[in-house]
């Protein structure tokens, strides 16, 4: 499999499990179901609903890494790029300080 292929997947899943569990998580908050009026329970028990919350966050964390795994060398290079232009702002900053202080 290349590499985009492998990307647009991980992203797929990626996409699924935070919805699945985003979802499950507002189902699961005290009190948001009799708040709005609609019940998840009628199809899927509260434990049923907390082991998919549970799985579906520990996919999520898994894709995430793997996902860092496979983008770090682009994490490092934009990172060393953007420390390398706050630390130019920085010394422009200072000069035109120094230069103030002389006049």
């Amino acid at each position: 499999m290349n590499r985009t292929k492998l990307n647009y997947w991980i992203d797929i899943g990626l996409a699924i499990s935070f919805f699945t569990c985003f979802y499950t998580g507002l189902v699961k908050w005290p009190g948001l179901i009799k708040l709005i009026g609609v019940s998840a329970y009628n199809t899927l028990s509260f434990r049923n609903i907390s082991k998919l919350h549970d799985i579906s966050g520990l996919i999520m964390g898994l894709l995430v890494i793997i996902h860092l795994a496979l983008h770090w060398k682009w994490i490092v290079v934009v990172t060393k790029s953007n420390l390398k232009e706050v630390k130019n702002k920085i010394k422009r900053k200072h000069l035109y300080s120094q230069k103030d202080i002389l006049k």
